[in-house]
């Protein structure tokens, strides 16, 4: 199972560009570009907590866990 990261399925709903949303978490873009791919090992709660605010969403509506084991 893998954890797959739908923040940009949320930023798009929400009509808001990754720059807005990074100034007002109070992150880089580039670090915000990270964990939109899913290249990041984790994530700080207290971010988690600033984006689902900004985005007035839960963590559930960002992350989502995927079954990645081959279909048979």
């Amino acid at each position: 199972m893998q954890i797959v990261v739908r923040l940009d399925v949320m930023l798009a709903l929400r009509k808001m560009r990754s720059r807005e949303l990074a100034e007002r978490i109070g992150i880089t873009e580039q670090n915000l570009s990270l964990l939109k791919s899913g290249k990041v090992k984790g994530i700080r709660f207290e971010t988690l907590a600033k984006i689902c605010d900004v985005l007035e969403c839960q963590p559930g509506d960002l992350l989502e866990a995927v079954d990645d084991t081959p279909a048979d």
